[in-house]
Formats: structure tokens, sequence, C-alpha cells
């Protein structure tokens, strides 16, 4: 398994990026929240990664910190919880809020993530219960430093396909980034996120 990849940021499309290690370029889905301190391309990243092999694709998930990609592992093993919808619930809270939603049972805060309903939210808060309380702290971002490019003129068109690639409908997608006050696509994700946040 393919557990770590240290190398150079070719370039991020949140939930997209592709790190060049030694001439190979590998392709990474992530959390909008690993964006956030990515550096800009051409530098140098660490990221924590999590190969899922299907009969159709080989696919490659990248976290910011050992305790991200150990929640997203247990999220999986959830009944009816896949891939995509643990990359989104990762993507909306932290590994440290989520374990703390888990802990306090918060059906309505989990429901606010797109995809989630209330059975499902009952599922996690069930069996996530006894795991959360196992899973290593977040140790915080291993993938560089903050991103400092200049704003383009389509950042918040960018910023709403990533919101609906995690499965947010347009009309959400473009009312939560109509608010957001970034210039970066990180920014605007990341205000947009806060905006629904428990």
């Amino acid at each position: 398994m393919i557990g770590r990849i240290a190398g150079n940021l070719i370039y991020s499309q949140p939930p997209h990026m592709m790190v060049d290690c030694n001439g190979v370029g590998y392709e990474i889905e992530a959390p909008l929240t690993v964006f956030y301190d990515l550096p800009p391309p051409g530098k140098p990243v660490v990221v924590f990664t999590h190969l899922v092999v299907r009969d159709d694709a080989h696919l490659l998930f990248g976290f910011s910190s050992i305790a991200q990609r150990a929640m997203f592992r247990e999220l999986i093993k959830v009944s009816g919880v896949g891939a995509k919808m643990a990359i989104t619930i990762l993507s909306g809270i932290s590994a440290d809020e989520f374990s703390v939603i888990i802990s306090d049972g918060d059906v309505a805060a989990l429901t606010r993530l797109p995809g989630i309903g209330k059975k499902t939210a009952e599922r996690l808060i069930v069996e996530m219960k006894d795991r959360v309380a196992k899973l290593p702290g977040d140790t915080g971002s291993s993938s560089g430093t903050g991103s400092s490019g200049a704003p383009t003129s389509s950042s918040k068109g960018q910023a709403i396909e990533a919101l609906e690639s995690l499965g947010f409908k347009n009309s959400d997608a473009q009312k939560m980034v109509k608010s957001a006050s970034g210039e970066t696509v990180e920014e605007i994700i990341r205000e947009a996120l806060k905006a629904i946040a428990p």
C-alpha cells in the first residue's frame, strides 16, 4: 500500500491534486481541508495516503495528517459509507470536530453535511462511538506552507465546482460561495464550509 508521498506539487484543483515523486505524477483526491495548507505548485509537499483498489480503478486518497487518514479508514468501515462520503465528511469538518460530534451524539450536525441523512448520521454515531476514542489526535498539517497565489477571476467558479463534487447542489454551492470574501479557491471554500459548520 502507498502510505505517504513526498514530492513537488504539480497542480491542485479541489478535490484533486497531482504530486510529482521522482518523475511519477500521482493523482490524489483529498478532503477540501487538505487544500487549505498546500504550498504553491512546484513546491515540496508531503501527503499521507490511502489506496483503494477497485475492479475498474486504483484510487489514491490524500490527507494532511495521520489522524485524518485514520479517521477516513474508520469511516469507510461503516456500513453504507464509501470513500466519497468519507471525503465529504472530512471536507466539512476536521477529524477532531468529528470526534466531538460523535461523542456528543449530535445527529443534527452530521445531517448538515451533503449526502448524510438522519439514518446515516445515526449509524455513524452508533458505529463510530467506540472507535473515535482510539484514534490518534490531529497533529495538524504536514503538507507544507500555505498557498500564496494571486486570485483569479474563476476562483469562485472553481470553488463551486469543488463543492458540487462533494455532493452540494449547484444552487446551494453558489449561495455558499457568494458570501465568501476569500481570494483564492482554498480561502473561498474554507469560508463557505465554515458557514455551514456546526
